[in-house]
């Protein structure tokens, strides 16, 4: 008997689980057992791979604190935008004159992820939340791109220093403490799920990026049957999730790896069977 591990590997955050693999030599308690523990776990990696889809793509893109920047863009009064569409098409030409300004410094065309435009209920006011790639040449260059107004707040994307103002994504009750890239991701979404135009809009995405992200990489493969899902040895631990029965059981394992991304040992695969066609077995 063997187990299939699936593994998403985005960089700063890896997502794993380990279950049962179905056989043709299964009871009818075995096979339901081992069906309901896979459906289990994919549930398990569904829920956080849809919830948490925002969080791993920002993981992969930004693996290191300050590698990214959290920049909050507001349009003055001047500039208001009569619509989300108005507001949209501003945004569009601010990342176009970023790429331009970047490729006209000789630096690389930006990674940029950002949450639909949002109208501040209290100020009246259209906001962009933005999450950019830092170059260390940034902050002057974003303040020019940006010409509707000059109220941007722009902050290194990590945990905040001690005394250091709290960024307004900063949970510190959060359900998986010192994890940014989860508090990041649930404040670019939040405002989209609590916003009236959502329930009109249902289908209304809630974050977008330039098509130069980087993705998580995700594969399932054999182990062995006694293989044991673990996380690497100096790594934060974030969700660890197990559930044995009788005949199957499911292991859902998320941690942070802080090590060298070669100290990592690979598990122990075996390559899969195909069946040929027109054998008796």
């Amino acid at each position: 008997m063997a187990l299939l591990l699936k593994r998403i590997d985005a960089g700063g955050i890896q997502v794993a689980a380990l279950y049962n693999r179905r056989s043709r030599y299964d009871t009818p308690a075995q096979r339901a057992a081992k069906e309901k523990a896979s459906s289990e776990a994919q549930r398990r990696m569904n829920q956080i791979y849809s919830y948490q889809k925002l969080e791993l793509r920002l993981a992969v893109n930004f693996p290191k604190p300050g590698s990214g920047l959290w920049v909050t863009l507001t349009h003055d009064d001047a500039h208001m935008p009569d619509s989300r569409k108005e507001a949209q098409l501003r945004f569009k030409y601010f990342l176009k004159k970023l790429r331009d300004a970047r490729k006209a410094a000789g630096l690389p065309e930006p990674v940029v992820f950002w949450a639909p435009e949002i109208l501040t209920s209290e100020s009246g006011r259209w906001h962009q939340h933005v999450v950019v790639d830092s170059t260390g040449r940034d902050f002057g260059m974003i303040r020019d791109c940006w010409i509707y107004g000059s109220d941007i707040e722009i902050r290194k994307l990590g945990i905040p220093e001690p005394g250091e103002k709290l960024p307004p994504w900063y949970d510190p009750d959060a359900d998986e403490p010192g994890n940014y890239f989860r508090m990041v991701a649930r404040y670019m979404t939040k405002e989209l799920r609590e916003c009236q135009e959502y329930e009109s809009r249902p289908g209304l995405h809630g974050w977008s990026c330039t098509r130069n992200a980087r993705k998580p990489e995700v594969d399932t493969v054999t182990v062995e049957d006694d293989y044991e899902l673990a996380a690497p040895e100096g790594s934060e631990v974030l969700l660890d999730k197990k559930k044995p029965t009788e005949f199957a059981f499911y292991h859902v394992l998320k941690y942070r790896f802080s090590g060298s991304r070669t100290d990592r040992k690979a598990p122990k695969t075996k390559r899969r069977k195909t069946r040929r066609r027109g054998l008796s077995l």
